[in-house]
């Protein structure tokens, strides 16, 4: 895959940032506390879309993002003429100095791109001087958020389309540029065939996809002549949009022009549905094309489809060949966010031992887990049965282990000795340095696919999703339990 953001932009996204990280790593660098060494896990409380699962996705771009992280000159001269409320420099020279020549020595690791992921799974792990790990807190959430969500819708079209073709049709409907090309590759790896944002495809190697619009047929005095041209234009590639006046008349018009193309070596490639009843159409339509013999020609459907309008096109027998997506799939249409987080879990000043910290809070939900956490994915020959998290200070042992609901400490669920495992975060960093080797544009596509067959039919269920078995490891639960009682005054 070639580098996105640095095809993208020509200059430093060290700014990308909230404000009040920048504040913070003044405050840790004036109070002497910037060498600090800290972890923060990034991780998501909720499935989307009121699913089962997500689809973590970004990791691409987050390195990206990574390598080229500087403040450069245009940087420190903005932040040199920021002030105060006196009026003042908001930043000191000498900081803004220090930003300048800082060498950047954090560790991350993260979970491949394509990974199934559950709540409270950290996705991302960085181990740095806290005033390092304290700036990337807004940018990694920006890139894993987004395309976590966008891959996961995608993955959820992938399970209702089955074997059929999915096209992404989202550029005009997407968040911006970058966010029209973030939805493009999150989508591709999610279970996207393809893409009409040629800009994507050229960047990603994603497979393009289209051939016209209402407007090439209305800009001719027939439907009829509009086909003619534009299969004499481009024969291989007549894929006929036929809604423009009726449908159905569309399709006989298609048919008859994709006669005249088998008649000089090319086929007619198949019709595209996009208003109507598309059940009634495209029965209708696959009708006429076996009549007229052209049983090969698909039917692509398009017009504001999701999940759940395609499962519901199932139900009532549509025959539709393939799908385009747009509006639903890049903006994340019913949950415009995935509301992931980014949380200290642990600092130490440099060569002492490390303090384990906790956020608590009336909500269950958002009381975070401490410690330099790890997820261990246990299986059989041929299903995931359960994730646990676990502090890499006392992994699991030999024998039985036994893990604990984070929001329920009364779910246990003990994992037999010996049972098949596999530890999710890989190395990303070290030492400022990427170790991780970038797979394939295909193999990432292909491990994301192969991750999902993986796991039982009731965790993928549009609707009412089974909870798959998520929990902390003994200690680690028995850590954070002490530290919340602690933290809320409670003698132990």
């Amino acid at each position: 895959m070639r580098e996105p953001l640095s095809l993208i932009y020509k200059h430093s996204l060290a700014l990308l940032t909230d404000f009040y990280e920048l504040t913070m790593a003044h405050a840790y660098w004036k109070s002497g506390t910037s060498d600090k060494e800290a972890v923060f896990h990034l991780f998501f409380r909720r499935n989307p879309f009121q699913g089962g699962f997500a689809i973590a996705c970004g990791l691409g771009y987050m390195m990206d993002f990574l390598e080229q992280f500087r403040f450069d000159e245009e940087d420190l001269a903005y932040l040199s003429g920021l002030k105060g409320s006196d009026g003042k420099p908001l930043f000191e020279s000498r900081f803004l100095e220090e930003l300048a020549k800082m060498r950047f020595c954090w560790d991350i690791d993260a979970v491949p791109e394509g990974t199934v992921v559950f709540p409270h799974e950290p996705l991302v792990r960085v181990k740095a001087p806290i005033i390092q790990a304290q700036l990337l807190e807004s940018a990694l959430l920006n890139i894993v958020n987004f395309q976590t969500l966008i891959a996961t819708k995608a993955a959820r079209l992938r399970l209702v389309a089955g074997e059929r073709e999915v096209v992404e049709f989202g550029l005009r409907r997407a968040q911006g540029i970058d966010g029209s090309l973030a939805a493009s590759w999150a989508a591709y790896i999610g279970g996207c065939d393809a893409t009409s944002n040629v800009l994507a495809g050229k960047i990603f190697g994603i497979p393009v996809r289209g051939t016209h619009a209402h407007s090439w047929v209305m800009s001719f005095d027939s439907e009829l002549d509009a086909f003619k041209e534009y299969a004499r234009a481009m024969p291989n590639n007549c894929l006929f949009l036929v809604d423009t006046y009726d449908t159905l008349k569309g399709v006989k018009n298609a048919i008859e022009v994709g006669r005249w193309l088998r008649q000089n070596g090319q086929e007619l490639l198949g019709v595209r549905l996009d208003s109507g009843d598309l059940a009634y159409l495209s029965i209708e339509a696959r009708r006429l094309l076996d009549e007229a013999g052209f049983p090969n020609a698909i039917i692509l459907a398009s017009n504001e489809l999701d999940e759940h309008i395609i499962n519901s096109l199932n139900q009532q027998g549509a025959q539709i060949s393939a799908f385009g997506v747009g509006t639903k799939l890049v903006t994340g249409n019913d949950q415009p966010a995935l509301g992931g987080v980014y949380k200290l879990t642990a600092v130490r000043d440099p060569g002492q031992d490390w303090r384990y910290c906790v956020k608590i809070s009336e909500q269950p939900i958002k009381i975070t887990t401490p410690g330099i956490q790890q997820v261990r994915r246990f299986h059989t020959e041929h299903e995931f049965v359960g994730d646990m998290i676990y502090d890499e200070s006392t992994p699991p042992a030999g024998s039985a282990a036994v893990m604990i609901d984070p929001l329920d400490f009364t779910k246990r669920r003990t994992i037999e000795a010996g049972t098949a495992f596999v530890d999710l975060l890989v190395p990303i960093f070290r030492d400022g340095k990427a170790v991780y080797e970038k797979p394939s544009v295909p193999a990432v596509k292909e491990y994301s696919r192969k991750q999902l067959s993986r796991f039982h039919s009731g965790v993928k269920r549009l609707i009412n999703a089974h909870s798959y078995p998520v929990g902390l490891e003994q200690r680690l639960h028995q850590v954070r339990t002490d530290l919340v009682l602690k933290a809320r005054g409670v003698a132990l």
